[in-house]
């Protein structure tokens, strides 16, 4: 009898970790794989959300460490060259670098400072004569703004009396211009700080990646990932870099010589707007256009500064750029619209201007691993898909 129990306890267990009528296998294997499914996208958007909410509310950490990741990488190839080819060390090449960057950014700031403050202050009196030379197109802009304060009239009439308008005081404009300068001259620091101890660590990092794999064959797949990922990255952002400051470059000797105010401003304007594909060149050719009808007194000669800057941006786009980095970096323009938004959305101006070579970092990485390479194919361009057609087409038996 003592055997019969332990049996029929033994059996109990069985049947209940392994039932007698179990649903169908296939309907199991449904449910379970469905089920996963379901899980992982869940936590994959909660991830996500979890993401987006800590970029941008400690935006003061993650925007001057990315700024110093990708400074880091636009330098590294030239620490690298310093330290064969002419034997400088990490640390020296890098402090170097890392001064010489903060020197030119900070000269230019300065040589920029006094002619923007002015462009700002004579704001109102350029916005006059501006109406004044369009004055054939104020009749309909006219209107409109009459019918707009004949319905403010309206809504004023119905409002009630005894209701009482309140309204915020907002900060002063030099109490906000201090906090911008200081906010922005902290980022500055952290980042070239930052930059500096990256290229003085030399092979650390990647020493620590090749650390936590185990396998050979995985240290040397990931060295190769890192790499490559690496030479692409800084290779794209040192030639784009070089590509917009000739492009500023051009810019301010052609409207110069085309009698425009202060078209050093312009130039640099052009060089750092450049990073904004499409919005940057139209941004920079409208307050162009503004300033040349401004500033000279027949529209037809002050067309020519916008053409030419028009001119130097289809050059450089259509021509210069895709001839030196390649069709293989060129990126959906959807993708490239929807980044910029969401970046300037998240981190304001830093973020537009960094949001391409973010998505160009997020592709490169994206095409090394097979789970990934449908997000880098959707980032790229469709001409990418177009040039493999006919290699296709020459693999195939006609």
């Amino acid at each position: 009898m003592p055997h019969d129990n332990k049996t029929s306890v033994a059996d109990a267990e069985n049947e209940l970790i392994y039932p007698a009528h179990p649903l169908p296998e296939s309907g199991n294997l449904q449910n379970l794989t469905k089920y996963v499914r379901t899980g992982r996208a869940m936590l994959t958007g909660i991830f996500l959300m979890i993401l987006v909410y800590a970029l941008y509310f400690a935006r003061d950490f993650f925007m001057p460490v990315t700024l110093a990741i990708l400074l880091a990488l636009m330098l590294t190839p030239i620490v690298r060259f310093s330290k064969k080819r002419l034997g400088i060390s990490e640390a020296i090449s890098a402090t170097l670098l890392v001064v010489l960057s903060f020197s030119f950014i900070g000269v230019t700031g300065y040589l920029l400072s006094g002619p923007v403050t002015e462009m700002v202050s004579e704001a109102p009196e350029i916005g006059r004569e501006l109406t004044e030379k369009l004055h054939r197109l104020r009749a309909p802009a006219e209107h409109l703004l009459n019918i707009s304060k004949q319905v403010d009239q309206v809504a004023q009439m119905g409002q009630d009396p005894k209701v009482q308008t309140v309204s915020l005081a907002q900060p002063g404009i030099l109490s906000q211009a201090a906090g911008n300068v200081l906010s922005g001259g902290t980022t500055i620091a952290v980042t070239f700080i930052l930059t500096l101890f990256i290229l003085a660590s030399g092979t650390m990092f990647y020493e620590k990646i090749i650390q936590s794999f185990g396998k050979l064959s995985e240290k040397k797949r990931a060295l190769r990932v890192v790499y490559d990922v690496e030479q692409v990255i800084s290779s794209y952002l040192l030639t784009i870099t070089v590509i917009n400051g000739l492009l500023g470059l051009t810019i301010s000797l052609g409207l110069w010589a085309l009698g425009m105010p202060t078209p050093f401003v312009f130039g640099v304007m052009a060089a750092l707007l450049n990073f904004l594909p499409y919005i940057g060149a139209l941004t920079t050719i409208v307050v162009v256009g503004i300033i040349a009808i401004v500033s000279f007194d027949q529209i037809a000669y002050a067309m020519l500064a916008p053409a030419f800057v028009l001119a130097c941006n289809i050059l450089e786009g259509q021509i210069v750029t895709p001839t030196i980095i390649g069709r293989r970096l060129e990126l959906n323009t959807v993708a490239v619209f929807v980044a910029v938004a969401f970046w300037s959305w998240l981190w304001g101006f830093i973020g537009a201007l960094i949001a391409v070579p973010l998505l160009v970092v997020i592709k490169v990485f994206c095409d090394h691993f097979e789970t990934l390479r449908h997000v880098g194919n959707f980032l790229s361009a469709q001409a990418a898909e177009d040039e493999r057609e006919p290699e296709e087409r020459k693999v195939k038996p006609s």
